[in-house]
């Protein structure tokens, strides 16, 4: 009787062995068009930027100094807080002066997001006591590298609310700038 089980086992097995590569090819799940969504989620608002007007020229004193985190990166950067907006698009729009130990300076008008990582786009750049704009769409990652640590400590620390990714009122980026509060509220660390 046994030996009847192992033959008639045999072709069995081989037939299940010949027939799972076709049943493996077929998917078991059930592919949609389209991902299932809760009938409770709409479709959000894509973002749109604002019209930009580019500011005025800025003024001795309105700039504040901004001291980036990390080495000495041989300038100097002021923003101007006169000037600083928060846009109808939550971007945050400023007057960077950089200046070199010899007092050359160079100016440009940027946007920050406050993004989970950090975005910037540059609008113009000054020449001749006058900005020239720049015809560029392109919102552009924030790196923390040295030399742009600068606009990093900014979107980190002065201008967006941590974990919220929201701009911080003007007021509270000028005192964060000015230092008088603390960069680092709400990040979970001490205050310096």
């Amino acid at each position: 009787m046994m030996k009847y089980l192992q033959r008639l086992s045999l072709p069995i097995l081989i037939g299940l062995g010949l027939a799972m590569p076709v049943s493996a090819a077929e998917n078991a799940f059930v592919t949609d068009a389209e991902p299932p969504v809760p009938s409770s989620v709409r479709p959000g608002t894509p973002w749109q930027e604002s019209s930009t007007a580019l500011p005025p020229w800025p003024q001795d004193a309105d700039l504040v100094e901004l001291v980036p985190d990390g080495p000495d990166a041989g300038l100097r950067y002021f923003i101007d807080t006169r000037n600083l907006q928060i846009g109808a698009d939550d971007v945050v729009r400023f007057t960077l002066v950089a200046e070199g130990s010899n007092g050359t300076r160079n100016l440009s008008v940027e946007g920050i997001r406050c993004t989970p990582r950090g975005a910037y786009k540059t609008y113009a750049y000054g020449a001749g006591e006058r900005f020239v704009p720049i015809a560029s769409d392109e919102w552009l990652n924030i790196s923390a590298d040295a030399g742009e640590r600068w606009r990093h400590d900014l979107w980190r620390f002065h201008f967006c609310i941590p974990q919220a990714f929201a701009p911080r009122p003007k007021i509270d980026m000028v005192r964060s700038l000015e230092g008088r509060i603390s960069p680092r509220q709400n990040m979970g660390f001490l205050p310096d």
